[in-house]
């Protein structure tokens, strides 16, 4: 039987956010009207970039994609969240779990990659803007998106394939509101050392790799921006890489804190904070930061008949 899945667990229990019914539907209300907000939001940037001719350009064609990364994240937790806010049994399949946790941790990877890849796309106009439209060709920009797919797909099969030869004896209560790895470690009756190990390796190897790339890229752009004389210039730079910057923050803030942050007493209420804004509050943020700080977003969305009365 010797890595064979030899499950014995049907269902897993989720803890879900809170036991409180009262607290219940307020929370399902808020999160169902974020997840509206997402899903138009998203919906909305994607369409934007399809039909405005003047947004074909590298740039927003990694948005675009980033916009449905984010669509995709918020569509394999929240909905789930959502029902079980209103559920007395707070259960999902073994199968179910496991989709939900490939799903999530693919798109999660992607837009880590995505962000990376998106980070160079700044460096190379910002730092080497002569050869941009060379570099940055559109096939080179398709061939890079379908790239960033397929390396977050062989680091998903990688880190997340063990856990479908794990044993799953008893008990079956995850403690959070959805599949999460460490929360399915902790139940498995199988030995996880070398499990985790191969998880904590090419984490560190792909996310890292990805920092490092946005952190060269940064770097470079900051000493570009300082050798900018004129005050006009400068907030040219720093308008077209803000919104990108500010994604990059609040995406790795919230990865790094969730998984390098120390244990403590009360670690699974900061665990639920944190994964809340990582899975559902994020996806949320992205197309609001976008639409509101890119100027050729507002115009595009002025000509279609949006904005026309809003001050900025």
């Amino acid at each position: 039987m010797k890595g064979i899945n030899k499950t014995m667990v049907t269902e897993f229990l989720l803890l879900g956010l809170t036991d409180v019914s009262e607290l219940e539907i307020l929370l399902f209300l808020m999160f169902l009207t974020i997840y509206i907000i997402t899903i138009a939001g998203n919906t909305g940037i994607i369409l934007l970039i399809i039909s405005d001719s003047h947004l074909h350009t590298p740039m927003y064609f990694f948005i675009s994609h980033l916009a449905f990364i984010d669509l995709c994240c918020s569509s394999t937790v929240t909905p789930k969240m959502l029902t079980d806010l209103l559920a007395e049994k707070k259960s999902i399949s073994v199968p179910g779990c496991f989709t939900q946790l490939f799903t999530f941790s693919f798109f999660a990877t992607t837009e880590c990659n995505l962000l990376s890849l998106m980070a160079f796309d700044r460096y190379i106009a910002i730092c080497i803007p002569l050869r941009y439209t060379l570099i940055m060709a559109k096939n080179v920009c398709l061939w890079s998106a379908m790239g960033v797919y397929a390396v977050s797909l062989v680091s998903c099969v990688t880190n997340i394939g063990y856990i479908f030869v794990l044993s799953f004896c008893g008990p079956n209560v995850i403690m959070h509101f959805y599949c999460d790895i460490p929360a399915l470690l902790r139940l498995s009756c199988t030995d996880t050392w070398s499990n985790e190990l191969l998880l904590f390796t090419f984490a560190a190897l792909f996310t890292m790799s990805a920092l490092l790339i946005i952190l060269f890229s940064y770097s470079s752009i900051l000493g570009a921006v300082l050798k900018i004389q004129s005050v006009t210039g400068r907030s040219k730079v720093i308008s077209t890489c803000g919104s990108h910057f500010l994604c990059v923050v609040f995406f790795y803030g919230a990865l790094l804190y969730m998984y390098l942050r120390p244990s403590s007493h009360n670690s699974q209420e900061k665990d639920f904070v944190s994964s809340v804004f990582y899975a559902v509050i994020i996806p949320l943020l992205n197309p609001l930061i976008y639409s509101l700080r890119n100027k050729s977003m507002k115009n595009a969305l002025k000509k279609i008949g949006f904005k026309k009365n809003l001050p900025f």
